[in-house]
């Protein structure tokens, strides 16, 4: 078997008080979206984007292990040679007018040069489970001196309520109704993340990055939807959540899974959700070094190899943009190295006592290669996995009252706050206020538009995005966020990707409800509702009673709703609209050697179950 290759106009936060807004809105408040002519406008000035075709290339020094070490071509200077470098001239006018809209968002990057970036990911972690934004969590000491020295975000979203969509838009911008990825992809799936859609990664080794993800990746692994052929000179981690491959060391889930099969062992019982026959692999760049890979150690690899993307990238003069999607919180939860604190929470308490001491790690490398030069930015993927019971996050106050009545869970996979209203910290010394929380609305679509406006590299043209440049958020001068945000289906009820809810300042409507499956089985039904549920998060975070549609406050922000509902399905219906391939094939199954039990690569038994780096990179297999 081969492996081949304006925006906000209120703010939403306990302080806001609800009445107050909903006198507002009694009194005629414009809670209609921006007219999408101006505003296409100025995102063109503001964040510099080119128009033509956007060129990405394979660069000649990568991807490969010592790639970053290479001396890379020089990036194309702005001016004579066009505003994309290399793609016509500009007209001294237009350079005039870029230059005036440029002003006042490029001085931080003007002044320090091009910074470098981390962005975390954490998987399925809840919005409570950071002590900084739930009192009862104690696990976490790294993220919170981390929001102590930076700002909190409390009013953060995932693009997404589950894997692949979320991954997808934060590395694109845009939703999965545009860039095509609207469920999750298979251990045997031969697409991924479609080839037209331009990566963040993409964008900033075009500006001169060094380029590195390390973790999970979960955006098509097959052929070139693999990270090293998706703008990645450097990647190091599993191709897939790693419940989706049996290991040796299976950690701890609901329900169990068995290790994988060795030979000689007696045929077992197949448990649905579990993959019992193919082994998790372990990857660097297009080979696999490790199958099954040693979930026990997972997280000490991680931050070795993010030390060593990191030494590289300083050691080389470029900055870097280091994407680090982590293991932690999704089940299986590893075997902890350490015995659980004394919170009560056990296992995965341990855990996330682990993932914390991973981020402070982080945070310390970064800190040591110059303190200030780094951005670092750390965010949920989606909320906890609710099924999971004990093994599942906190989700804080956001329970969504109104679906736990009627049966299933209000996380992860749904639109209710508990599935994508996630922790976020950004950290940037000097540069980012400290002890700051921010209540604007703002989401992980937000992420690659913002760094691309720090890197000062443009947009890709010719599509837009849903995702803001919210640098002046990050730097304290606004905390003005998104005015309309939106909310897809991610596998709870309806079609998955669908716009299902759609958040207005603080009001939020759903033209779809439902559960996901629950702790006790239990999964609500889908229901459709029109007009649609309208709830006041300003004074009602648990989502328990939508406002009565005979009321005053429902009438008067029904109209601005329904326009703003309809505009955005019309700026997707027009916009170059990406689809996936979701087809399956054995063959893209991920495989050391198809002749060993569980495509393991060594039999059983003839080798160490850690090996160092000698002996893994002479045991290497090339997937190509």
């Amino acid at each position: 078997m081969r492996y081949l290759p304006g925006r906000k106009e209120y703010q939403l936060g306990a302080k806001d008080g609800g009445d107050v807004a909903a006198r507002s809105v009694a009194k005629g408040a414009n809670l209609d979206p921006p007219d999408p002519a101006p505003q296409e406008q100025l995102r063109r000035a503001r964040l510099h984007r080119c128009e033509g075709p956007w060129r990405t290339r394979l660069h000649p020094w990568g991807p490969s292990a010592g790639g970053l070490g290479k001396k890379k071509p020089p990036v194309p200077r702005r001016g004579s040679e066009g505003t994309c470098g290399i793609m016509g001239t500009s007209s001294p006018r237009a350079v005039l007018v870029l230059a005036v809209a440029l002003a006042g968002l490029s001085a931080p990057r003007a002044a320090y040069g091009q910074p470098n970036f981390i962005v975390i990911l954490a998987d399925d972690v809840g919005w409570g489970d950071l002590g900084a934004n739930w009192a009862e969590t104690k696990e976490t000491p790294h993220l919170d001196e981390l929001a102590a020295e930076g700002t909190r975000f409390v009013d953060f979203h995932s693009a997404a309520s589950t894997c692949s969509p979320s991954r997808a838009s934060l590395l694109t911008g845009r939703l999965g109704a545009r860039n095509g990825v609207t469920h999750n992809f298979a251990v045997t799936s031969v697409g991924g993340l479609p080839l037209n859609e331009t990566t963040l990664a993409e964008v900033l080794r075009e500006a001169g990055y060094s380029t590195g993800a390390i973790g999970k990746w979960h955006l098509g692994h097959h052929g070139p939807h693999h990270p090293s052929f998706r703008g990645f000179d450097y990647y190091f981690g599993i191709p897939y959540s790693h419940d989706m491959g049996c290991t040796d060391t299976p950690g701890y889930d609901l329900p169990p899974c068995p290790p994988c099969p060795r030979h000689g062992v007696a045929a077992r019982v197949a448990r649905k959700d579990c993959y019992t026959e193919i082994a998790l692999p372990l990857l660097e760049n297009v080979t696999i070094i490790q199958q099954p890979v040693n979930l026990s150690s997972l997280a000490a690899r991680y931050v070795e190899e993010a030390a060593r993307f990191i030494q590289r990238a300083s050691d080389s003069g470029h900055p870097f943009f280091l994407y680090l999607a982590l293991a932690h919180m999704h089940v299986p939860l590893g075997v902890p190295p350490l015995p659980p604190p004394a919170s009560g929470r056990g296992i995965y308490g341990a855990s996330l006592s682990e993932m914390d001491a991973l981020v402070g790690r982080i945070k310390q490398v970064a800190d040591s290669h110059g303190k200030g030069n780094t951005l670092l930015w750390f965010a949920g993927d989606n909320g906890p996995w609710a099924q999971k019971c004990e093994l599942a996050g906190r989700l804080g106050p956001f329970v969504g009252a109104w679906q736990r009545r009627r049966g299933g869970s209000s996380a992860k996979q749904t639109t209710w706050e508990g599935g994508h209203r996630v922790p976020a910290l950004v950290y940037w010394p000097g540069r980012i206020p400290a002890k700051r929380t921010s209540h604007a609305l703002l989401s992980t679509l937000d992420i690659f538009p913002t760094l691309v406006a720090l890197a000062g590299a443009e947009l890709p043209p010719n599509r837009r995005f849903d995702g803001l440049d919210v640098s002046p958020v990050l730097f304290g001068w606004s905390d003005v966020g998104h005015k309309v945000l939106l909310h897809p289906n991610s596998g709870a009820a309806g079609k998955d990707g669908e716009i299902e809810t759609l958040r207005l300042a603080q009001y939020k409507a759903f033209y779809t409800t439902g559960g996901a499956m629950a702790c006790d089985g239990s999964i609500g039904p889908a229901e459709h509702h029109q007009p649609p549920l309208i709830f006041n998060l300003a004074r009602d975070t648990q989502e328990q009673e939508p406002l009565d549609v005979a009321s005053r406050e429902y009438q008067a922000v029904l109209p601005a709703i329904s326009r703003a509902y309809a505009q955005a399905l019309e700026d997707i219906a027009t916009d170059n609209v990406s689809v996936a391939d979701y087809s399956k094939d054995p063959a893209a199954t991920p495989c050391c050697n198809a002749q060993h039990v569980a495509c393991r690569c060594q039999e059983p038994g003839s080798h160490a179950a850690v090996p160092d780096r000698r002996t893994e990179r002479r045991a290497t297999r090339l997937c190509l």
